[in-house]
């Protein structure tokens, strides 16, 4: 499962899928979670799985499963091919699919059989690799609408999906923003694309932003959950939207778009460039929608910047963040998973640069963040040497893939995991309490199921793989921890932080949608 979602963060870094060998029957189905997680993130990926002889099949042979039929739920290929000769062609196949149109994952499925079978090489069909992705663009037409009604919008919103992060689209939206004078949003694995120290960014205003657009600009992002659908009460009932995708099929989804620009990010905003180069727009930043923005902005950085400065220990999300944020290399890729842990780092943790955070994504997957964090360091390692990896998880998603330290430890890379640890998910109990809970018997029965065990030391998890664990309860032996951590480039550490288990978010704008923020 690990090796998967290593995989297909691979295929999301790089632009090329990531390719996972899996054995047949449980090895493939333990993958079918890192597929579905590609193919829902759009994200390339190559799965090739062994299965049973094909002379036994429906014989009840070793691991016999259907796994090209199961294979087509979570795939955009799922395919086994015909004979030895034809698996170049296959191949190219599943590369072509997996990076063509919108990204996805392809599973290629490999009878036991066909390992010692033996063909003459003459009969082999080779083919070429293929080409990279053709570069689509709007209709002339769709631009020019789409500028029209930017250039007449009163409260404009710009939204930057993680497709356009995907895109290598950051150069020419950057200019847009500046061009334009326009607010933007990033959804979570968009930030960076546009610095969130941008003087637009407007991520602190993320609620009042969304319900207040009367125009908004969707760059490679979909009106799924992350962005509420695009429905009221989390946005206007008449707000224009202006749909940028490479995908035909998602463009309407959920809301009828007032402009459709099918295409790929980076050469549609190259586009409404050249289009707004010919008409001149600067959205005043002395106006009412701006005053509005900063003005919401600067209140919820302030409600923060109270908590994060809190001295009370145990210490608290906020002041855990804040402190982490001080010491962080400006360029280190971000994995981050959890619930509270999530959802705080996000607003706590700025990106500066574009495809460096990755987290639980459109599926909103637990388990990701130890395989995420290996993939981003071989990447690194073979493309930026010397760029740090920091995995920030909370307590239980650590606890999904935690035995990943010893791959980690195994291959010497230098990630940084922070276990942000609260004795459980969401909430849990502190030492003395869970002792008087057990009084009334079974923990099964007495305890509430999302607690932990009290003070778990995950850092010797860490120490017996030979890396370097810390146990912190203050902001100064977290100052310290990471101070060493960050300064030894050469040994994985893991950084234990103990908060109040009873910390939790600031409260929410809509409190009935605390679970939507992603």
């Amino acid at each position: 499962q690990q090796a998967c979602y290593a995989a297909s963060a691979v295929g999301y870094l790089t632009g090329r899928p990531g390719v996972c060998l899996v054995v047949s029957g449980p090895g493939f189905v333990h993958a079918l979670g890192g597929m579905a997680n590609a193919t829902i993130n759009c994200w390339p990926l190559i799965v090739i799985g062994g299965s049973s002889d094909r002379n036994q099949e429906t014989m009840g042979a070793f691991q016999e499963f259907p796994q090209v039929e199961a294979g087509r739920l979570y795939n955009k290929l799922s395919v086994r091919p015909s004979s030895l000769e034809v698996i170049p062609a296959v191949i190219e196949k599943a590369v072509r699919t997996s990076i063509y149109g919108r990204p996805g994952s392809c599973y290629i499925d490999i009878p036991g059989d066909f390992v010692n079978l033996q063909v003459d090489k003459s009969s082999v069909k080779y083919v070429e690799c293929c080409l990279p992705p053709p570069i689509s663009m709007a209709e002339h037409s769709a631009v020019s609408k789409a500028a029209s009604i930017i250039a007449l919008s009163k409260q404009p919103l710009l939204i930057i999906g993680k497709g356009a992060a995907y895109s290598h689209a950051e150069n020419n939206i950057r200019k847009l923003v500046d061009l334009c004078g326009l607010p933007f949003l990033p959804t979570p694995m968009a930030k960076g694309v546009v610095p969130d120290n941008h003087p637009n960014c407007v991520a602190a205003a993320r609620s009042t932003a969304l319900q207040h657009a009367d125009v908004i600009i969707l760059l490679g992002a979909r009106l799924n959950w992350i962005l509420h659908f695009g429905l009221p009460p989390r946005f206007q009932q008449d707000v224009k939207v202006i749909q940028v995708d490479i995908c035909a099929e998602e463009l309407g989804n959920n809301v009828r778009p007032a402009a459709v620009l099918l295409g790929d990010i980076n050469a549609v905003t190259k586009q409404l460039l050249e289009e707004f180069s010919k008409r001149s727009l600067k959205y005043p930043s002395n106006s009412e929608w701006w005053k509005r923005l900063r003005g919401k902005i600067k209140n919820n950085e302030e409600r923060s910047k109270a908590l994060a400065l809190q001295k009370s220990l145990p210490m608290n999300y906020y002041t855990v963040f804040h402190h982490i944020r001080e010491l962080l290399p400006k360029d280190c890729i971000l994995v981050s998973e959890g619930a509270n842990t999530m959802d705080i780092g996000r607003t706590m943790l700025p990106n500066y640069y574009p495809r460096q955070r990755l987290d639980a994504g459109t599926f909103g997957t637990m388990g990701v963040g130890l395989g995420f964090a290996i993939a981003a360091a071989m990447v690194a390692k073979d493309r930026t040497p010397g760029k740090r990896v920091v995995c920030i998880e909370g307590d239980s998603a650590f606890g999904f893939s935690g035995m990943e330290v010893e791959t980690i430890c195994r291959h010497n890379l230098p990630i940084l995991i922070i276990v942000v640890n609260n004795n459980g998910i969401y909430t849990g109990l502190d030492a003395n309490s869970w002792k008087e809970m057990l009084k009334f018997g079974n923990p099964a029965t007495c305890v509430p199921p999302v607690s932990l065990l009290p003070n778990s030391h995950y850092e010797e998890i860490m120490s017996a793989f030979g890396g370097k664990g810390y146990f912190v309860k203050t902001p100064e032996e977290l100052q310290n921890a990471l101070k060493a951590s960050l300064t030894d480039k050469q040994t994985p550490s893991l950084i234990n932080v103990m908060i109040d288990p009873q910390s939790d978010r600031k409260k929410q704008e809509f409190p009935w949608l605390t679970r939507s923020n992603l």
